[in-house]
């Protein structure tokens, strides 16, 4: 799981910050998921080392411009050039109204097939290996956050001890791989979960923007690896926050602390912390990790890989 920040500027973009966009690469599967497609999304895809003809699912927070100005014109060039094979999206009531009213009046066909779902609080999609589930969040106008939760999966196969006990190869180690209790041809009852190592607990990712401190967050976040939060504003500007409903570096600290979140990663942060200005936003990351010392700030093009939580511990026990 591969984290590539396309946009992490709120409202604008700026000369080295574009506007909300957030790629998850899932390299096994061959897939790419976006999470909010600002103006100018596609651009950056290009400029990254994405692949838009692996781009299978985006999903859409709210429907103010920085978060979907970008959807139109990155679904027209998957017709014309990504050679993509299906997209579905997923966003509030009105997303698909949006959709179909920009490809009437823009006269654009879309060559793949494209599915719209609208959205409400639960388990939005689920296949084999993910659940992604959406809750509200608080804003100006009706907002989701997303989690991806990676399903548990039975730990490290010992192929050698299978051996030991003369256990033929075939379909049955791939039951026992499994977990599963297996009857072989010779009378023997063997317990798949003692030639497995220990369960290897799923990632999780929470997708928490545009929003102030609220519970929904809270729940979204809950033993996540990665907690992408937005911090629009300083706590000092924490009024402006309240007034338009945004996140301070403070709230989206308290979030990951209350959740018992991993890791944080803000961003959605305001110009006006610019290089030059009173307030930098390298002054944000030191009031965020005053509360979550695990904090990071994202920026364009940033890529954080999702390590699993088996390779977290042994990275531990080696320190």
């Amino acid at each position: 799981m591969q984290i590539t920040f396309l946009g992490t500027s709120s409202g604008v973009p700026t000369r080295s910050r574009n506007v909300s966009s957030v790629a998850l690469r899932l390299p096994q599967r061959a897939e790419l998921w976006l999470f909010d497609c600002g103006e100018g999304t596609q651009h950056q895809i290009m400029r990254s080392e994405l692949k838009i003809s692996q781009l299978s699912r985006i999903f859409i927070t709210h429907m103010h411009g920085d978060h979907i100005f970008g959807l139109m014109g990155l679904l027209a060039t998957c017709g014309l050039a990504g050679n993509v094979e299906r997209i579905d999206i997923y966003g509030p009531p009105g997303l698909n109204d949006y959709i179909q009213a920009a490809s009437r009046y823009s006269y654009t066909h879309f060559s793949y097939p494209i599915k719209v779902h609208a959205i409400r609080p639960g388990v939005i999609y689920e296949d084999d290996d993910f659940t992604v589930s959406c809750g509200n969040l608080h804003h100006r106008i009706t907002a989701f956050g997303y989690r991806v939760a990676e399903k548990d999966r039975s730990g490290r196969f010992d192929i050698d001890k299978a051996k030991a006990l003369q256990i033929p190869p075939g379909r049955v180690y791939g039951q026992l791989k499994r977990g599963e209790t297996v009857t072989l041809a010779d009378g023997r009852v063997i317990d798949g979960t003692q030639l497995c190592g220990p369960t290897e607990i799923g990632r999780k990712i929470a997708y928490c923007t545009d929003t102030i401190y609220c519970d929904g967050a809270v729940e979204l976040a809950k033993d996540a690896d990665v907690l992408i939060h937005e911090a629009t504003f300083a706590h000092q500007d924490a009024d402006m926050a309240f007034q338009r409903l945004h996140s301070t570096t403070t709230m989206a600290a308290q979030t990951a602390l209350a959740a018992g979140a991993h890791r944080l990663i803000m961003s959605h942060f305001s110009p006006r912390y610019a290089p030059g200005n009173t307030l930098e936003l390298k002054d944000l990351l030191q009031e965020a990790r005053a509360i979550f010392p695990r904090t990071d700030m994202a920026y364009d093009f940033m890529i954080h890989e999702v390590p699993r939580r088996r390779q977290v511990e042994l990275t531990k026990v080696s320190v």
